[in-house]
C-alpha cells in the first residue's frame, strides 16, 4: 500500500492536474472562474479572503524551503537544525492561524450564510471545500505536533519528495513519518486531483490586464 500511495499516487495525481487542467482551459475556457459570489454576500468575504490569501501564501512559501531546499543548503549558510526549527515555527504558527482562520470564516460565509450563498454552492464545492478542510487542519495539527522539533522532515517527507521530481520516489523514507504527516502528504495529492474541476484553477490566471483596462465607473440609480 506505501509503494503504491508514496510512489504511484503521486503522479497520477500530478497527471490527472496538469492534464486536466489543460484539458478545461482548451475546452472549457468559459468555465474557468472563481464563481465570484461577492455580488451575493460582501462583507462577511473581505476578511475571510485577506486572511485565507495571506496565510496560503505564507504557508506556499514555508513549503517551498522546508520541501524544495536541502538540509544541507540552510546547514551551509550557517543555520543549523534548532534555529531552522525556531523559525519555521515562528513563520508556520501564524501562517495556520491567518490560514485556517481565514478558512473558517469562508466557511461559515458559504454555509452558515444567506439562502442564496447556499443555492450558488455546487457539488463539487462542497468536496472541495472538505478537502480543503481537512488539508489545512492536518497541515496545522503537524505545525502544532511538531513543536518540541521531535521529528526533522527535512530527513523524510522533503528528499521523498524531491525524490519524486527526479522519477526516482524512495518509498522507505515515509515508512517512519508521523501518521498526521502521512495523512497531510496524502491529502495534497487529493488536493492535486480535484485541482481540475473545481474553482481553483482561478490561481493560474495573472490578471495583466487589469492594470492597463479602461476605468469602469458605476453609477448608482
Amino acid at each position: 500500500m506505501n509503494t503504491f500511495i508514496y510512489g504511484v499516487l503521486p503522479y497520477i495525481a500530478l497527471t490527472i492536474m496538469v492534464g486536466g487542467t489543460i484539458i478545461r482551459y482548451a475546452y472549457g475556457e468559459r468555465g474557468w472562474t472563481t464563481k465570484s459570489s461577492e455580488f451575493l454576500s460582501k462583507q462577511d468575504l473581505k476578511w475571510g479572503s485577506y486572511l485565507f490569501h495571506g496565510g496560503l501564501f505564507m504557508a506556499v512559501g514555508g513549503h517551498f524551503v522546508g520541501i524544495l531546499v536541502p538540509k544541507f543548503v540552510t546547514e551551509a549558510a550557517g543555520t543549523g537544525e534548532h534555529a531552522y526549527h525556531m523559525i519555521a515555527l515562528a513563520g508556520g504558527i501564524p501562517a495556520a492561524i491567518l490560514f485556517l482562520g481565514g478558512f473558517l470564516m469562508l466557511l461559515k460565509r458559504r454555509f452558515a450564510g444567506s439562502a442564496r450563498m447556499a443555492v450558488n454552492t455546487s457539488s463539487i464545492d462542497k468536496w472541495l471545500y472538505l478537502v480543503l478542510l481537512l488539508t489545512i487542519v492536518s497541515g496545522t495539527a503537524a505545525t502544532i505536533q511538531n513543536i518540541p522539533g521531535a521529528f526533522d522532515y527535512r530527513e523524510t517527507i522533503s528528499p521523498w519528495f524531491r525524490s519524486l521530481l527526479m522519477l526516482q520516489p524512495d518509498v522507505s523514507l515515509m515508512d517512519g513519518v508521523p501518521k498526521v504527516f502521512q495523512f497531510h502528504m496524502f491529502l495534497w495529492m487529493v488536493l492535486a486531483i480535484t485541482f481540475p474541476f473545481t474553482r481553483l484553477v482561478h490561481c493560474l490566471s495573472l490578471p495583466f490586464e487589469y492594470f492597463f483596462r479602461r476605468d469602469i465607473i458605476y453609477r448608482k440609480k
